[in-house]
């Protein structure tokens, strides 16, 4: 009996979205945005910057594995030194 009440319940609060959507006007986008074209251009260039970041980053990952690497094959070595 619990399972039949939480399934009616969860199926009628998934439709409340769906009344509610039914109720509103058509959307057209083409409306909607009337932007111009500096305000795509600065929002290319936002994304410019966050692309022209990453570059670094990478670098610094990189060299910070390579470096991880490098320190655990030398201490495996000397492990191996050692155990001779």
């Amino acid at each position: 009996m619990k399972t039949a009440v939480a399934a009616i319940s969860l199926v009628f609060a998934s439709l409340t979205s769906a009344f509610a959507s039914g109720s509103a006007s058509h959307v057209d986008t083409s409306v909607t945005y009337n932007s111009g074209i500096l305000v795509l251009a600065f929002a290319g260039f936002l994304a410019l910057v966050v692309v022209v970041q990453t570059i670094p980053a990478v670098v610094s990952l990189y060299g910070m594995i390579k470096k991880a690497a490098e320190e655990a094959k030398r201490k495996e070595a000397h492990a191996v030194s050692t155990n001779k």
